[in-house]
């Protein structure tokens, strides 16, 4: 997702908490300008985990799908053979548009913005799952994607920019094999056809069972057409050690390249002189060429923006907190990846996609700002930008596995809303079928039918009072998240014997088991949502089973009566 420069904030804390809770906008809207839209567009953590790296040798990528007003919906588009000659028609797809759910889906309406552009087909494409970019297709392939940016003039929002991001993950969804192949379909395909038009900077994360990429794409500009005979775009990619883990949290992360050293590097073939011609890089300056700082530069640290760019930081110093990584350390000078301290499981990883910094100086309840409850989305408007901010469409946690056929092997969780009293849902590659639920609704238009409804029903009812309304979430991720992990080596065995008899027996076997756990879980959510509301109303705890409620629970702690007294005697007029 897009993202803009954050700007620190000024003022003091005494200051900021009276005005959060004094100054409103009109009607409730965010103003043009204001911090919540620049914090809006800061959006988008990938976290990468090398094979080695990962505690059953899976490789990992994670894509929180930080908006708050894009759409939801996933899809599984089925494998197909195709005619010789035929063509794929391109479209431009915005990673943001939406329309009313009375006009129709948007993976339908999308046909609408023809690119005016059909290249030519390729006899078999492979199926995928598929969001707002592709995610994992039958052969493995994974994708995961954060917003980057580039230098402005480097921007190409003209028609002559035929394809965007989403429309390249599909393709590379619908033609990769490999980690590497996807490098190429989208690399060429770009350069061919020109990359931009909706899109600037960006980063995907592209793994197969043995390999995890960190792959970057840029428009070279509004001038370029098709006719000057140069790439449409510039992109270079760079391979994680296979025992290393890394992030991107909307920043480039490749730094200077060795293009002699294929097994490690890929990259366009105008990935240096672009910069040459723009400015960005005077080779007669002695410094190696450098591609984010030619690209796209992103000054500051976590202590420097008071937490504004601290993902890196928090990141590194999570997986490996043993190198004791400095707050104040430029974000540009972290390494691009690094050995982690321990081995990370699944669950190691969805956990780090909840993590909310708490414990370090930009932990979100310091200080008064969660309120009485401890709400962490209380003041999230005026504080540091953590990994779960509370915005996400959607979050995906990919494993590609060897040692399995690419259907048993593959597997893409997927949650919806906030990571924190979300529940990851299991699909595997070989799944022919994605829940109904998963395909419809927006965030304009309640609907039980939409499963992501359920997650915010529920998420809603843990704002009210979020300390005790959290622990009971947590309790259900155990039971539905954590139980079912543990699971998965038992559904892998049935689906590997399965698939050695008659591999359409796999594919309807974990297809039936992911849409009754999917099915299981959000009717949990739906529930949990109702519980919540009954047992925290009015902000009493009511006991269902013994039908009585305690007129002192949930209890509002003593120093939270203080801060009102002491705010009380703030706002008192001068008594002269």
């Amino acid at each position: 997702m897009n993202r803009k420069r954050l700007i620190a904030a000024g003022g003091t804390l005494v200051l900021a908490v009276v005005l959060a809770g004094l100054v409103s906008t009109a009607g409730g809207q965010a103003r043009a300008g204001s911090d919540d839209l620049d914090l809006a567009a800061e959006a988008c953590t990938v976290i990468m985990v090398g094979k080695d790296a990962s505690t059953d040798g899976s490789t990992m990528t994670t894509h929180t799908c930080d908006c708050g007003i894009c759409d939801w919906t996933w899809r599984h588009v089925a494998a197909a053979d195709h005619k010789a000659g035929s063509t794929r028609k391109i479209y431009h797809v915005s990673q943001y548009k939406t329309w009313p759910p009375s006009e129709g889906l948007k993976w339908d309406l999308y046909k609408k913005d023809f690119a005016g552009l059909e290249i030519p087909e390729v006899a078999h494409t492979y199926a995928y799952h598929h969001g707002g970019f592709g995610y994992m297709n039958d052969k493995q392939v994974a994708i995961a994607e954060s917003t980057i940016g580039c230098q402005r003039r480097m921007e190409n929002p003209t028609p002559a920019a035929k394809l965007d991001l989403t429309m390249l993950t599909l393709l590379a969804m619908e033609r990769a094999a490999t980690a590497r192949e996807a490098i190429q379909v989208i690399g060429s395909l770009a350069e061919k056809y020109g990359y931009g038009f909706h899109d600037d900077g960006e980063m995907l994360a592209l793994s197969d069972p043995k390999e995890v990429w960190i792959f970057e794409i840029m428009p070279v500009g509004p001038l370029w057409t098709p006719e000057s005979g140069k790439p449409g775009a510039v992109w270079c990619a760079e391979r994680m050690p296979d025992d290393h883990v890394s992030v991107c949290p909307n920043e480039s992360r490749i730094g200077e390249i060795d293009l002699a050293n294929k097994d490690f590097f890929m990259a366009s073939p105008n990935a240096v002189s672009l910069a040459v011609d723009m400015g960005f890089y005077d080779p007669k300056s002695g410094k190696p060429f450098n591609w984010k700082r030619a690209y796209s530069p992103q000054e500051g640290s976590a202590a420097s923006t008071n937490g504004g760019i601290q993902r890196m930081w928090r990141f590194f110093d999570l997986a490996a907190p043993s190198q004791k990584f400095k707050l104040e350390t430029p974000n540009m000078d972290f390494p691009f990846s690094v050995k982690p301290d321990k081995k990370l499981s699944v669950q190691d990883v969805m956990n780090m996609t909840r993590d909310r910094s708490y414990g370090t100086p930009f932990d979100p309840l310091k200080g008064i700002r969660g309120g009485p409850f401890k709400n962490p989305n209380y003041f999230n408007r005026r504080q540091p930008r953590v990994i779960d901010d509370g915005r996400a469409e959607y979050t995906t946690v990919t494993q590609c596995r060897a040692g399995y056929p690419d259907a048993v092997g593959g597997i893409v969780w997927i949650s919806f809303g906030s990571q924190d009293t979300a529940c990851y849902m299991p699909f595997y590659a070989g799944v022919t079928e994605l829940p109904q639920s998963f395909a419809v609704g927006d965030h304009w238009t309640f609907s039980r039918d939409s499963a992501r409804w359920a997650f915010d029903y529920t998420d809603f009812h843990v704002q009210v009072v979020y300390s005790e309304a959290i622990k009971d979430v947590q309790a259900a991720q155990a039971i539905y998240e954590g139980e079912l992990i543990a699971r998965i080596p038992e559904i892998d065995r049935q689906a590997l014997a399965l698939y050695k008899k008659k591999p359409a027996e796999a594919a309807k076997f974990l297809t039936g088991f992911c849409l009754n756990n999917a099915s299981t879980v959000v009717d949990a959510w739906w529930k949990l949502g109702d519980d919540l509301l009954v047992k925290y109303n009015r902000l009493y705890l009511y006991d269902t089973e013994k039908r009585n409620y305690d007129r002192a629970k949930p209890a509002i702690p003593e120093w939270w009566k203080k801060a009102v007294r002491a705010f009380d005697i703030l706002m008192e007029p001068d008594k002269k």
